[in-house]
């Protein structure tokens, strides 16, 4: 059966595409979406490629914008969320485990949050009007896939540290080796698909990926929805500039 449920449900919680389930999903298909993330990510990168080949005859500054708007909407801003709340706790929970966990339940954003947030995006933009004047839509295809495979890695060897919620039962409920040849596979992919390019952004990626994760042990122990979005999105624009200086 195509689309299975597990992706259904990935595409569900990552994006705001309107995707109807007759029943809400167990325990072990939440766990399993959690192997279908990169592909959500090649359908984000497949739209913003789509959306930006239509745009050619645009000035790409127009263009740059309205693909990261797009890109924005069509994840709910949810890992942008993340982003923000681990950035006010990283600063206002001043090394301490417990009071950085409780920044992160707080709804509002601090300025620490709203730096990082227009930093993030301002880089995002810059990085993709030089891919889209470069013409690099492999890039752009290849950063929301990276993000995401990133999510699974760190869902594989980081303990979730909140006893509830959603990240608990994707990390209590997902088929580790499954995973691991799924992670394993998309990398193997991306010099595959691109070139000795590619080695680069792996290269990028696994930087990127040890200093968070080793920061997050560090200070909370482990990860939660909120370090796992800023993962996510980190990742993503590392991917878009290190192409765009390659470029």
């Amino acid at each position: 059966m195509f689309p299975p449920r597990p992706f259904l449900v990935a595409l569900q919680f990552l994006t705001v595409l309107p995707v109807r389930l007759k029943k809400p999903p167990d325990n072990k298909t939440m766990g399993r979406s959690l192997l279908y993330y990169p592909l959500v990510g090649l359908v984000i990168g497949a739209l913003l490629a789509v959306l930006v080949l239509g745009l050619n005859e645009t000035p790409t500054f127009v263009a740059a914008a309205l693909a990261l708007t797009l890109w924005v909407l069509l994840t709910g801003a949810l890992h942008l969320d993340g982003l923000a709340d681990s950035a006010d706790a990283w600063i206002g929970g001043l090394g301490d485990r417990k009071r950085t966990l409780a920044i992160m339940k707080d709804p509002y954003c601090g300025p620490a949050a709203v730096v990082t947030l227009v930093l993030v995006l301002l880089i995002k933009f810059t990085a993709l009007q030089h891919l889209i004047t470069s013409e690099n839509w492999q890039a752009l295809l290849l950063a929301p896939v990276l993000g995401r495979t990133a999510l699974v890695l760190l869902f594989l060897t980081t303990p979730y540290v909140r006893s509830n919620g959603l990240g608990s039962l994707l990390s209590g409920h997902l088929p580790r080796r499954v995973s691991l040849v799924v992670t394993l596979s998309t990398l193997a992919a991306v010099p595959i698909f691109i070139g000795i390019a590619g080695f680069w952004l792996l290269f990028t990626m696994a930087g990127i990926f040890f200093l968070l994760h080793t920061l997050m042990l560090r200070r909370i122990g482990g990860t939660t929805g909120d370090t796992a979005g800023a993962l996510v999105e980190i990742t993503e624009t590392m991917m878009l500039l290190t192409a765009a200086l390659m470029a």
